[in-house]
């Protein structure tokens, strides 16, 4: 992975607020199950089981529109956190670097500049809205499963992102932090 610019960021007192990526399964999981059970049951209760089954076929069934939507959507997740980063965190572009950790085999962005916690918690929690809520409530709101589905793999998808978001519950959202260039999370520093 890219080393982080820490600029004169460096000399100043840092905590660690990250898991390695090998040890976020699980709880990640978990994270970005539970919020996607009221979903399903509302789907299943307002329009009937028959029809959250027919949504959960027609996007795992179409194997070749299953794999685009799962690909594409793991690109766009990981944009959405860089381009959240550039505007809430107010980096340039050269300042996100995106790949994936192969021993993990975990898509990843990454921003090597320091921003506003607050900025970092909107970039985190941005592709879990986009990709995942809001197909959920789309899919809900309109009886259309396959959109319900796709919201739901990419709330579960976003599990990591919860739960970094949980490690940052308790730092204000104006102190300083800077993403971990390897694991889930980041380092807060000190004031």
């Amino acid at each position: 992975m890219q080393q982080t610019i820490f600029n004169h960021n460096e000399s100043r007192d840092k905590q660690d607020l990250s898991i390695p990526l090998d040890q976020v399964g699980i709880s990640a999981l978990l994270m970005g199950l539970l919020p996607t059970l009221p979903f399903i049951i509302a789907f299943g209760l307002g329009w009937g089981w028959r029809a959250a089954l027919d949504g959960f076929d027609a996007f795992f069934g179409t194997f070749g529109l299953f794999w685009l939507a799962v690909l594409g959507g793991i690109v766009v997740h990981e944009l959405l956190h860089g381009f959240t980063w550039m505007v809430a965190g107010r980096k340039p572009l050269q300042a996100m670097k995106y790949g994936v950790q192969w021993k993990t085999g975990t898509p990843y962005a990454h921003s090597t500049e320091p921003m506003p916690a607050w900025a970092y918690r909107l970039g985190v929690l941005m592709p879990a809205l986009v990709l995942g809520f809001a197909p959920m409530l789309a899919g809900l709101a309109t009886a259309n499963g396959w959109l319900l589905f796709f919201g739901v793999i990419f709330t579960i998808a976003a599990g990591g992102d919860f739960l970094v978001l949980w490690l940052l519950r308790g730092v204000d959202g104006r102190s300083l932090v800077a993403d971990h260039p390897e694991n889930a999370g980041c380092f807060v520093y000190a004031e």
